[in-house]
């Protein structure tokens, strides 16, 4: 009996020291994927350049993502914190500033596990073609995830031919990433470069921003344009405005309401939002922290469109990339079509310079008066002009661009 006693009494410790063990074991597990160190330093083999193109919505930032979604040397993605802003929705687009950093943090050193965080319960693990916008990216098109496309040679992909691709996975696509030394990622849901600080200090990380900015007014006459596909995003960036601020009417006491009015309430409201977040921005550029000093460039959609190979390759510069032939060719091809864009989500040729200076003979003068109200400070930094009556927002030979103080 006492060596029975004697036996469970050691089975006994021997379980409990293989519990412990195991506790210290989970203890110490890394539940999060380690992320890729993409800036390590390997030789012969340069230093990593991240580049994020801060903008909004209707800022002609479509057009300038393509510039570098077409360039052989660099890994792109775009707007990937749209599968943010889908599953929190309704969060309002203040609140979701933290999860989109987050979210960069991880796609810059090449960890794109981060996507499935934002999967629907219980769904299909996430692959290349499941992320937003997969099927106008050169590097989802092209060798060696699909045979269609070849990310060497500058043209736009059909968006048809690129959904029928395989889909490949997410670490293929890391393994991919980390081929490149240029990633550029462009999105139009972090408001503000001050939510970007700690990844811009942080030193294995070497990140730099392109700030794309365009007329609010044009911005404002194309989100009316567009109201049918940004009705959510217009809805959670309103939700972020101060209820206490006293704000211009929006039309003449004696205009009758309509359904219309009501969508182009919330395209022109969250301009207050963008505004006011654009401000800050311009504030810290004016009185840059060390953090910033050298990894900011402001990029004025009116310049770009006015001298494109120019402006392409003072972008390229200050990331270290060269533009090629090809890459101008592409950037004046694309602003120098016939006509105005009939679809506005989709990146064409179209007449640039004409679609400049549309809100003029769109907008009436109360929304143009709204836009300005809620617009002057950033403006006034950026070289927009405002105007004092409707026939001068008309008169076309009046231009209102200036020198920025940018």
């Amino acid at each position: 009996m006492k060596v029975l006693r004697r036996k469970k009494i050691i089975m006994f410790l021997a379980y409990f020291l293989l519990v412990a063990l195991t506790m210290l074991n989970l203890a110490n597990y890394k539940w999060t994927k380690e992320p890729q160190q993409c800036n390590q330093p390997v030789q012969g083999v340069k230093k990593r350049q991240l580049v994020y193109v801060l903008t909004t919505w209707r800022s002609g930032s479509s057009f300038f993502g393509e510039l570098f979604n077409q360039n052989p040397d660099v890994f792109f993605l775009y707007e990937p914190m749209w599968h943010i802003w889908q599953k929190l929705y309704p969060g309002d687009a203040v609140s979701l500033q933290g999860a989109a950093r987050d979210m960069l943090s991880s796609l810059y050193r090449c960890d794109f596990s981060v996507f499935q965080l934002y999967n629907s319960p219980g769904g299909k693990n996430i692959t290349s073609l499941g992320l937003f916008g997969a099927a106008i990216n050169k590097v989802i098109c092209s060798y060696p995830f699909c045979s269609s496309y070849r990310k060497d040679v500058v043209g736009m992909v059909d968006e048809k031919v690129c959904r029928k691709c395989p889909p490949q996975s997410l670490q293929m696509l890391e393994e991919e990433c980390l081929k490149y030394n240029t990633i550029v990622i462009k999105g139009v849901r972090i408001l503000d470069v001050n939510v970007l600080a700690p990844l811009m200090e942080d030193p294995s990380l070497n990140l730099k921003v392109i700030h794309l900015v365009r007329d609010p007014r044009a911005v404002a006459n194309s989100r009316i344009k567009s109201r049918h596909g940004l009705i959510r995003e217009n809805l959670q960036v309103v939700r972020s405005r101060d209820p206490k601020l006293r704000r211009v009417p929006f039309v003449d006491p004696n205009h009758k309401m309509n359904k219309k009015d009501g969508s182009d309430y919330h395209s022109i409201g969250a301009m207050e939002v963008i505004c006011e977040q654009t401000s800050r921005t311009l504030k810290t550029a004016l009185h840059p922290p060390n953090w910033f000093k050298g990894k900011y460039m402001t990029v004025r959609y009116e310049d770009l469109v006015e001298n494109p190979v120019k402006m392409v390759r003072n972008a390229y510069r200050f990331i270290n990339l060269s533009a090629n032939h090809e890459i101008e060719v592409f950037a004046m091809n694309m602003t120098t079509g016939p006509n105005a864009s009939t679809k506005p989500f989709i990146v064409s040729s179209r007449n640039a310079t004409q679609a400049v200076s549309a809100w003029r003979t769109v907008l009436n003068y109360q929304q143009i008066r709204q836009v300005e109200e809620y617009c002057q400070h950033a403006m006034s930094l950026l070289g927009y002009l405002r105007v004092r009556t409707a026939g001068e927002a008309k008169d076309l030979s009046r231009p209102l661009l200036t020198v920025p103080k940018i």
